[in-house]
């Protein structure tokens, strides 16, 4: 399928993006609302119940390899297909048994959704005008936190009235209708174009007889290829670096935010996890802002304000605690577009879809062992501390990792 091609297809391709972002964090999220209840009803200790959001989070990065393989061998539309299928699986399994069921459940859908993390860049790669590609990367980030939140909100209500597994399957509703709408995309889909033009049209003229020219002119097209393809794993190794520190700040925030706000600012818990999910909400601000700044500027501009904007919140926290709903808002703005900035440089450095699945899942597999890991050392950090301060510290840190990898893979990325 050519870009040309799929122009009068795009409001098609974009629903298909916008159904499986719908479903690549809210299960996740979903158990996060009722695990006093879960706890309760399948006796999971505090670490195992941590389990229900951080094993996930680790698949993504540990099951990167097979979901590009899985690409590379069946394609972007049949990997979605079972990316949405195991999602499915896994949030029915994990409403049905013992602790030991659910975290299987759990299991199967971290890795499902690794599927999907590492597809979509490479259908909108493939499938949208270059000139649309920020915005619907925006659409995309949007999509997941919108999710998250209706699956925050409306989890617990649920919960009342059904209990806690009804409550949690519920959304494998969601899931469901994506998975039906992809498997007839699927079937309509024509096969991709895996062959550069330029490639494809020196495959054409193989029975050409074979000439110094030619032979200077592809030694020429090999050397500009080599170069370009040296320039794009510089670009991947910034976002690297960049989503190692986007993926740690946001996790560490989330996982932390509201305990601090109780123990920092004395609000109850309701109201803590209220102001911390501002979070969350203002993240859809900063996914479809990065892409208007960018059609007006350059993308390194946008990247620029993103990432000033992240690292007013750790400091913000140090320096002005009282205004934690402004740092809260900034910093939910900054995690959405730091999302968008990142994954629109990687369709303007591939020339291809493998090259596409292998910068997605290169930087992906780095960015969530980094969210891994950071939860659980900004907890150890608090307790071996007996503050908020260098956790506070951990976060600024990250923000900064995050600068530089972005500020510099966008003015790369701008240039070529």
């Amino acid at each position: 399928m050519t870009r040309a091609g799929t122009r009068t297809a795009l409001p098609w391709v974009i629903a298909g993006i916008v159904m499986v972002a719908l479903s690549l964090r809210a299960p996740i999220i979903a158990p996060t609302a009722v695990i006093a209840q879960i706890r309760e009803g399948t006796g999971l200790s505090a670490a195992g119940a941590g389990l229900l959001t951080g094993l996930p989070v680790l698949l993504f990065a540990l099951a990167t390899p097979l979901a590009t393989r899985t690409i590379r061998r069946r394609g972007p539309e049949a990997t979605v297909v079972l990316c949405l299928a195991g999602i499915l699986a896994g949030t029915i399994l994990r409403s049905l048994g013992p602790a030991w069921v659910v975290l299987a459940g759990t299991a199967l859908i971290g890795a499902a959704m690794t599927l999907g993390n590492i597809a979509v860049p490479v259908l909108i790669r493939r499938d949208v005008p270059w000139n649309k590609v920020g915005a619907i990367t925006g659409a995309y980030s949007a999509t997941m936190n919108v999710g998250s939140m209706a699956v925050l909100l409306g989890t617990a209500p649920l919960a009342g009235v059904a209990g806690w597994r009804w409550a949690i399957a519920a959304w494998s509703l969601v899931t469901a209708l994506g998975l039906g709408y992809w498997l007839v995309r699927r079937r309509s889909a024509p096969a991709a174009v895996r062959m550069e033009p330029e490639r494809a049209t020196a495959a054409a003229d193989t029975g050409e007889a074979e000439t110094d020219t030619t032979v200077g002119a592809a030694g020429t097209a090999a050397t500009t290829a080599s170069a370009r393809s040296a320039h794009a794993r510089r670009i991947t190794t910034l976002l690297v670096f960049a989503f190692c520190g986007q993926s740690a700040a946001y996790y560490a925030t989330t996982a932390w935010l509201p305990l601090l706000l109780t123990e920092t600012r004395g609000l109850a818990p309701s109201s803590s996890g209220a102001s911390a999910s501002l979070f969350q909400v203002a993240a859809i601000i900063g996914a479809f802002g990065v892409p208007l700044v960018a059609a007006r500027t350059r993308l390194w501009v946008a990247a620029a304000v993103i990432a000033a904007l992240w690292i007013i919140l750790p400091v913000g926290l140090l320096a002005a605690p009282q205004a934690f709903v402004l740092w809260s808002s900034i910093g939910g703005i900054a995690q959405g577009g730091g999302f968008t900035a990142i994954f629109s440089v990687i369709p303007r450095i591939s020339r291809n879809d493998a090259e596409a699945a292998f910068a997605s899942a290169r930087i992906q597999g780095g960015g969530y062992l980094a969210a891994t890991a950071a939860p659980p050392l900004a907890g150890w950090l608090n307790t071996l501390t007996g503050g908020w301060t260098v956790p506070l510290l951990l976060v600024l840190a990250s923000t900064l990792a995050f600068t530089v990898g972005t500020l510099l893979a966008t003015r790369l990325s701008d240039r070529s």
